[in-house]
């Protein structure tokens, strides 16, 4: 396997996710009505350079092209800057390629209520097998109103609490199950000089999924399901406001490592916290596991490093197997394609994306693509016990919340993360960070 490090901010404007390799090094895209065509039913799509995720989606496309020489896919790569800029014009301007790359959620919802993307609900259930192989919970952010507009695809980059065994043995602790149990964790830790928690307070999305977490363990999925629905003050919604209170009680117990706000996690400077003995934990993404294997000597090697589910709540409405993060990349299919085009691409959909070549291709760069029944394949792996930990969490979630800041339309994203920061350093109270919110839904 590849050991590559990767900043998140790779693994959100990428989309390639390996949890191992480079999760983050794939591409949205498509290619559309308005490209080069090579027959009647050639179909169009866009993509990122950047290994390994443009070699594997080359040779998908490549197969399938050999296999249906009556339904060729044109394949156009981009850097990530030119290819965010290209693909919303396009789309606005009624051009997109025949496939459309995305990452659901917000950008997806536009694409839905301005109608530039097929509705595939009836056609998915025409073609029961192309759903049924995918994991159900990565369907959450290809859906808007009940109908679905994407499919997801590629791989799953789930957010997962990380502890350092080694600390947790010295202090004669157990990895917390509960919310209290991990606020009594606080004071054993520090007691021993020991931080805590890692984070990576300065680049804000790390104590989002603090919060996403909350909210669903407080709140249950509805709490934002409302949130995205632009529900009046749903902000302000009592559980909210609990999980809210709750993180800047953590906050005021010292969970976090002193100086949190000043750390920077695109540095890997908050996984280092933590495979070196200075922090106890760390809530992180998946794809943290190949930085720790790659620069924490033999931490991983030597299986100092542990996992477990986030905790739950007295009285919470959240099911404790639900997880958050990225659950798949997703790709639409333009409104604007004529129906040879169309076509082409509903037939890559059904007989191209993740066909037993793509999936072996995923799992033998790290990582863990979202199709069920991998699990001899995993197995067969170096890190076997973490990559089928990261598969059962996301197959078997009842909900999978996709990152917020991918969810909710750009505008809201950036007053959140803000927010986040100034709650997160208690400048502002739970209430005030509800109020400030509140003033963005719908926008």
């Amino acid at each position: 396997m590849k050991q590559n490090t990767t900043s998140r901010r790779s693994f959100l404007t990428l989309a390639g996710l390996a949890p191992l390799a480079v999760w983050g090094i794939t591409a949205c895209g498509t290619s559309g009505p308005g490209g080069d065509s090579g027959g009647a039913g050639t179909a169009s799509i866009w993509s990122l350079t950047g290994a390994p995720g443009e070699t594997i989606r080359k040779n998908s496309i490549d197969a399938f092209n050999k296999s249906n020489p009556d339904n060729k896919i044109k394949l156009t790569l981009f850097q990530n800057d030119a290819f965010k800029t290209k693909i919303k014009t396009a789309i606005g301007a009624g051009e997109a390629p025949t496939m459309i790359y995305g990452w659901g959620g917000g950008g997806l919802k536009t694409y839905a209520e301005a109608e530039q993307v097929l509705d595939l609900t009836d056609w998915l259930a025409e073609n029961p097998k192309v759903k049924d192989r995918l994991f159900a919970s990565s369907f959450g952010a290809a859906t808007v109103d009940g109908k679905i507009y994407a499919l997801p695809n590629e791989t799953v980059a789930p957010i997962i609490f990380f502890y350092n065994k080694e600390l947790f043995e010295k202090a004669g602790a157990q990895p917390p199950k509960t919310w209290d149990e991990l606020m009594s964790l606080t004071k054993t830790f520090n007691d021993q000089g020991v931080a805590p928690i890692s984070l990576g307070g300065q680049s804000r999305w790390t104590s989002m999924m603090w919060l996403e977490y909350m909210f669903d363990r407080v709140g249950g999925p509805e709490l934002f399901n409302d949130i995205f629905a632009a529900k009046e003050n749903a902000w302000s919604n009592p559980t909210a406001i609990d999980a809210l209170t709750k993180i800047q009680d953590l906050i005021s117990a010292n969970g976090f490592i002193k100086g949190f706000s000043s750390i920077t996690a695109d540095s890997n400077a908050d996984q280092a916290l933590l495979y070196t003995g200075k922090a106890a934990m760390m809530l992180h993404g998946a794809w943290t596991y190949g930085g720790m294997k790659n620069d924490g000597g033999n931490f991983v090697q030597d299986g100092n490093l542990g996992w477990f589910n986030f905790p739950t709540f007295e009285g919470g409405k959240g099911d404790p197997k639900n997880t958050i993060g990225n659950p798949g990349q997703y790709m639409s299919i333009s409104s604007k394609a004529s129906e040879e085009e169309q076509a082409s691409a509903k037939k890559y959909f059904a007989d191209g994306l993740l066909d037993a070549d793509e999936v072996t291709a995923w799992i033998e760069s790290g990582a863990v693509p979202i199709v069920t029944g991998i699990e001899d394949q995993l197995a067969a792996t170096d890190d076997k016990e973490f990559l089928t930990y990261v598969y059962n969490m996301a197959k078997d979630a009842p909900n999978f919340q996709q990152s917020w800041d991918q969810a909710l339309s750009p505008t809201a994203a950036e007053a959140l993360l803000n927010n986040i920061d100034q709650l997160f350093t208690k400048s502002i109270t739970p209430e005030k960070f509800a109020e400030n919110m509140n003033a963005t839904l719908g926008k």
